[in-house]
This record gives structure tokens, sequence and C-alpha cells, in this order.
């Protein structure tokens, strides 16, 4: 790819960050190395978090309309220039609205990969950097993927601007501004990395999948094509698809519960006979709807479900990180989660779902006590509550570690710390 040069002025109040409407901008030629939809059209939706420092770009990704946000952020450098945490897709729309950052604040002069096994986000940091060639790359430790392990040079990465973080953050060239602490957590088969990194300027905590946080409301990057959400309001495969308000929250809160849960309890799954036997008396027969092909019911206390989800909207920890991963090591992630509580931050900003989150150094402590044999109480419960819904929620992945393990795929999990 060519790079792209930015606007010789700052755009027109009126023109300032809005998405553009030519769907020519939006297009993504490299989507089938991650085939996930919206496929070859993302469209990206920027916003200012903190006035003139920070800058959040949302694009969507999913499966079966189980869209969620995957989020790049943008910070503006004391000195002049920006670093790039998590870079999206380098589309044109994408790359104008960085170039219209550029030329009020400077070039783009850090990238940061803060993960060392999504190809969800490291297909994009090849392409992006070539659209900024001014910019160093660098990277978490032990990179791997699936369900590829692919070289980065495959991915596009520029073998002469790309290096691993140093293990200590004030050896970077940004350590001036930016702490950071590195999760690397050996899986045996590959490993599990995630970088949080502090603005002190700021006091914001970036960072990718370690906690997330799911909003009532659909975000706005989900509403400019509102199919997927009004998709999934329906409660079963005979119901019209219809726009408003309503349907649309309600479609995003049971998308909330497909992406964290996989399979959540309030959810049935019909058999493949009654499926076929549906769809073909169902209204909606176009490609755009599957065919009519909706495999599941929604029991009458998915909302509840939701509700514990929630919580109070502070940080927890992914239910598939709290049974799968985290605890292979939880004596090195508590470590880590101390070392980034010791950061004065009063925001955290992920990858995905709600941002930004209001959130002290206690409350993503907390969001890990589940790794703790004795954990102090907490406001974020999520995960270690009592609830039988909650514990109902989180059979399908318990199962699926079970499974695992039994196929001497993963490890089983070690003693809480």
């Amino acid at each position: 790819m060519n790079s792209q040069q930015p606007h010789s002025r700052v755009q027109p109040q009126e023109e300032w960050m809005h998405p553009s409407t030519n769907p020519k901008d939006w297009s993504w030629s490299f989507w089938a190395v991650v085939p996930l939809y919206p496929y070859g059209k993302r469209r990206t939706v920027c916003r200012e978090i903190v006035k003139d420092t920070i800058w959040t770009f949302d694009q969507l990704q999913g499966i079966l309309y189980t869209i969620v946000p995957i989020r790049m952020t943008v910070v503006k450098l004391w000195a002049g220039g920006l670093l790039v945490y998590a870079p999206v897709a380098p589309t044109t729309e994408c790359v104008r609205l960085v170039n219209q950052l550029v030329a009020k604040h400077g070039e783009v002069k850090y990238i940061i990969l803060p993960t060392s096994s999504g190809l969800e986000h490291k297909v994009f940091v090849g392409p992006f950097a070539r659209r900024f060639p001014n910019a160093q790359v660098f990277i978490a430790p032990h990179q791997w993927s699936l369900p590829f392990n692919l070289p980065l040079s495959w991915l596009g990465f520029p073998q002469k601007r790309t290096q691993v973080l140093p293990e200590d953050s004030r050896q970077a060239p940004f350590g001036n501004e930016f702490d950071y602490a590195v999760l690397d957590i050996n899986l045996g088969r590959g490993s599990f990395a995630e970088v949080a990194v502090f603005h002190r300027r700021s006091r914001t905590l970036l960072v990718t999948d370690s906690v997330l946080s799911v909003p009532e409301e659909p975000p706005a990057i989900a509403q400019l094509d509102p199919y997927p959400l009004l998709f999934h309001a329906r409660d079963n495969a005979f119901e019209a698809i219809e726009d408003n308000e309503a349907n649309r929250r309600k479609g995003w809160q049971r998308i909330c519960l497909f992406a964290v849960y996989f399979r959540p309890s309030v959810l049935e799954v019909t058999g493949m006979v009654q499926t076929f036997r549906d769809t073909f008396q169902a209204p909606n027969h176009s490609p755009k709807a599957y065919f009519g092909l909706f495999p599941f019911r929604w029991k009458q206390n998915w909302k509840q479900s939701f509700d514990i989800l929630r919580e109070n909207g502070g940080p927890f920890v992914a239910p598939i990180l709290q049974i799968l991963i985290l605890p292979q090591a939880p004596k090195q992630v508590l470590n880590w989660a101390d070392k980034v509580a010791t950061w004065d931050f009063g925001r955290i900003i992920s990858c995905h779902f709600d941002s930004p989150m209001e959130a002290v150094p206690r409350q993503f402590r907390q969001a890990f006590a589940f790794l703790e044999k004795k954990p102090l109480a907490s406001e974020n419960s999520f995960g270690s509550s009592n609830e039988p819904l909650v514990e109902e929620d989180f059979k399908f992945i318990k199962e699926l570690e079970a499974n695992l393990v039994r196929g001497g795929i993963a490890t089983p999990a070690k003693e809480k710390v």
C-alpha cells in the first residue's frame, strides 16, 4: 500500500471526524485473512475521549450478526505526534480520520500491538504501519496466532521498523509519558499476552482483552447499520424484523450475552429438524437473514441474565479468560494486576464493548479476585457470584474447558493464590 499523505490543513468543523457516506471508503481488501462480519466493508467511528489528547476509532466484527466493537486508541504525545494502540483496519475512511489528527497534532510515531495471539488485532498492524511509514512498530512478546500461526512478515509487518517492546517501559522511546506492564502467560502451545499501557498525563489505562464492560445501549458504530441488532431482537424465526429504539437495545443486549458466554443459559438452541421446519415457515428468506435460519429461542428471563452481566457497569474479566486462560498462571496474573493497580488512572479504554469505563485502580484489581482463595469483598463480583443464573451461564465454557483438558489441548487450572 502507498502511504497516504496527511491533509495540509485541518478540515472545517462541520466535516471534522464525521464518518464517510461513500461505501468505497469502507473497503477492506484483506478481510479473507480473518473472515469476520462485516467482511470487506468496515465502517469507522471516531470519538474524542480527552480533548486534543485521546481518540478512539471503533469498527465492528462478529459472526452470525453477533457484532462487537473492535477499537483502536490514539494518544497525542506531549512533544507532538501520535501513539496508536491496537490498530484497526486502515480503510480509506479510517486513514482519513487519522490524518485529520496528523494534520493538527503531528505524525504517527509509534504503533503498539498489545497482544500475542489474536489475529483479529494483529492482521491490521502491517497494513496500518504501511500507511504511516515513519512510525515505529512495537509488539508484545512471543507472537503466535490461531487458527494459523502466520509469520509477521506474511501479515505485512515492516521488518526494519518492528521490534518487541522492551521489558522495562523506561527503555521505550515513549517511556517518558507512558508506563506499561506486560502479562505473558505460557500456554504450552502458544502464549497469551496483554500489554496494559498507562498514559500518565490523562490518567488513562489502555487494555486489550483483560477487562471489559458492557453498555446497556448499543454503541454508535453498531447503529450505523442496525440490521444485526434487529436480527437478534427477535424471539424466534417467525417474528418480523422491525426497526425501533427498543428493538435495537434488545438486540444489542442479547448480542452481549452471545459474545460473552457463547451459549448463555437463557438461550434455547433448537434442533436441526425444528430449525429447518421453522425456516420454511418463517417470513424472512433473504440471504441477509440467512434465508430465515434462526436456530435458537430466547427464554423469558433473558433480561435478568443481561442485568447480572451488566451489574454496576464496572470492569470485569470475560468468562473465557476466567476459565480457560488466566487460571493457568494465577500468581503471575495477580502480580501483573497489582502492578497495574499502582498507577493512578481514572478511566479505562479497552479494545471491545464499552469505552471509556470510569474506573479506578481498586476496581481493576478487584476484577481479578476470582483467582484468589480468599478474595476481599468486591464491588465487581461477576463470575464469583452464587447466583444460579451466573453459574448456568458459565456452564458452556466450563464444559468446553473440560473437553479441552480431556483432549490434551489444554491443561488443568493451577491452584488459586
